[in-house]
This record gives structure tokens, C-alpha cells and sequence, in this order.
């Protein structure tokens, strides 16, 4: 397959949240009551579907397990709104699923054949190492820590950790502004690991899933959430009443997808994947018809990097 032309960094672009987005919500990560609604209804861009390969033959003992038992493991995210999210009827959504979803069809596996295991940001290394799942796509970012424990593909996106506080709240203008606030994040994230330094003197509060951290801001328990900005978009985008992204990214985090350490064949596979499916329009179509919705604005496709 060619390499990626784009050499455009995505970055996010944060826009005002106070807009009717079709929220993905419900669920198990709903923290504002509201009935779901999916992503791709109404007037709203249509996602695209992924041709399957055929007769897929790489020298990967994950893709060779995947191929005898007829199904891909995916692990993903189910709390996320318009990147990871599993609705109240179980149906899948997001931007990260449908990397999943195009990723898999290059590996010769159609929708019906990827089972989607939801894995929490504390248990990815756990569940990939063991053999838990056989890819992991779920905000995942690329660091040389994580590199140690598995291997990646991508990035396929550029994000970068930031604040979510209460629509009233002026304080709030940065990581440096929350001296003496409390501050609510997901065991795990880079984003927890990050606020936690003691230049920026909060107090943290972790949580297993983003969406009781949301919670907790919304009943008033904690002063701010931190997260990446991709992730905040979507809550915000849930309760412009509400909630707002301050706007003022800390960090870069570099999503990946997730593998065994070893499978130095599926990793290029998955990287031919991603390659491709930026050059036929496929990312910025499921961009569009997932995050875009969020009020995030699409800034093209990272190149993927090699190791």
C-alpha cells in the first residue's frame, strides 16, 4: 500500500460546545439522563463502510487466532460520546470504533465479525498482553512508556488533555488556575498523571469510567475533569447548559491502536490499514460522521510513524 501522503497534524480546534449536536447519549456513559440518540440520524454526514479484503494472509499469530475462531477481539471504550460509546441497545459508536470497524475490514473482517470487549484505561496493557483482545482502539496514547508493555499502530488522531468545568464558572482558564480546586480524572489516563504534578497544586479525585467524573462536576463534587480535549468535546456537546471545554490544552497525546509487543506483522499491517484508508477518504468521512459532530473541527489525518 502507498504511504500517507497527508502530512497534516490533526489538532484539535475547540469551538463553542453551546450548539445542538446529536449527542450520543444514554447508555452507560450518560451523565445527563438523556434518552440516546444515534450519531448518524437526521441531516448529519452518513459514516462510510469499509470494504473487506479477502484471503487475508499475514504471518501473525494474533490475526491467525482471530481468522480460526472467525471473529476480531477489539477492545474499546463504551463512556466516551462520539468516540467510543455503547448505547442502551448495545449498538457501538464513535470515531474510535469506526477506525476499529475500517481497520478490521483490511484484516478480511466484516462488522459482524468484530466483537468489541469493553476494557477500561487501567486494564488496556492487562487485556492486550494476556491476550484479552487482539487490538485495542480506545484514546489511546502512544507514549515510549507504554511502548515497553505493547505495541502500536498510528497515531491515527492528535489530541491534548484539557479542563472541563460547569458552564458559570470564570475561574477556570487553565491548568494553572486550579491551585485549591479538585480535580476528577480516570485511573490510568496521562491526563491524571499529568494534573497530579505539583506544579499545578489540586487535589485529584479518580474514578474507572469518565462519565462519573462528568458526574461528579455536574452535582457540584469536584471543581473540574481532565481529559483529552476529543473526549471533553463529546460531554460538553451532551450538556451545552451546562458544561464548556475551557480551551486551553496542556498536553499532546498521540492515539494508537494497540497490539500484542511482538506481532511486528500485524502492527504493519494495521499501519499499511490506517495508511490507506486516510488516502481513500474513509477517515475524514468517519470523521466527519462521529466526532466532527461533536464541534470538533477535523485538521486531517497524522502521518503514522514506524518503529
Amino acid at each position: 500500500m502507498k504511504s500517507c501522503k497527508s502530512a497534516a497534524i490533526a489538532a484539535i480546534t475547540v469551538l463553542s460546545v453551546a450548539l445542538t449536536a446529536t449527542a450520543c447519549s444514554g447508555g452507560s456513559g450518560n451523565a445527563s439522563g438523556d434518552e440516546p440518540t444515534s450519531s448518524s440520524n437526521g441531516s448529519n454526514p452518513r459514516l462510510p463502510t469499509y470494504t473487506v479484503a479477502k484471503d487475508v494472509k499475514i504471518d501473525s499469530q494474533t490475526l491467525k487466532k482471530a481468522q480460526r475462531a472467525g471473529k476480531l477481539i477489539i477492545g474499546a471504550k463504551n463512556d466516551q460520546p462520539f468516540l467510543g460509546f455503547e448505547e442502551k441497545d448495545g449498538r457501538r459508536s464513535g470515531f474510535d470504533i469506526e477506525i476499529a470497524k475500517m481497520v478490521a475490514a483490511s484484516l478480511g473482517f466484516s462488522p459482524d465479525k468484530i466483537e468489541f470487549k469493553t476494557v477500561d484505561t487501567k486494564n488496556r496493557e492487562a487485556a492486550i498482553s494476556s491476550g484479552q483482545v487482539d487490538l485495542y482502539v480506545g484514546t489511546y496514547t502512544i507514549n515510549d512508556e507504554r511502548k515497553k508493555k505493547v505495541g502500536f499502530a498510528g497515531p491515527y488522531y492528535r489530541a491534548g488533555a484539557d479542563l472541563l468545568v460547569r458552564k458559570n464558572d470564570g475561574t477556570i482558564g487553565g491548568p494553572y488556575s486550579l491551585e485549591g480546586k479538585t480535580v476528577c480524572s480516570v485511573k490510568g489516563s496521562t491526563a491524571l498523571r499529568e494534573i497530579k504534578k505539583p506544579d499545578y497544586n489540586t487535589t485529584t479525585v479518580e474514578t474507572s469510567k469518565y462519565f462519573e467524573c462528568v458526574q461528579k462536576l455536574l452535582d457540584k463534587k469536584v471543581d473540574a475533569v481532565t481529559t483529552d480535549d476529543a473526549i471533553l468535546m463529546g460531554y460538553a456537546a451532551q450538556r451545552p447548559d451546562k458544561l464548556k471545554v475551557v480551551g486551553n490544552p496542556f498536553t499532546e497525546e498521540p492515539y494508537g491502536i494497540g497490539m500484542n509487543k511482538d506481532d511486528k506483522a500485524l502492527r504493519e499491517a494495521v499501519t499499511e490499514a490506517l495508511e490507506a484508508h486516510d488516502e481513500n477518504g474513509d477517515h475524514k468521512r468517519a470523521y466527519a460522521a462521529t466526532l466532527g459532530l461533536s464541534g470538533s473541527k477535523y485538521g486531517g489525518a497524522p502521518v503514522v510513524e514506524r518503529y
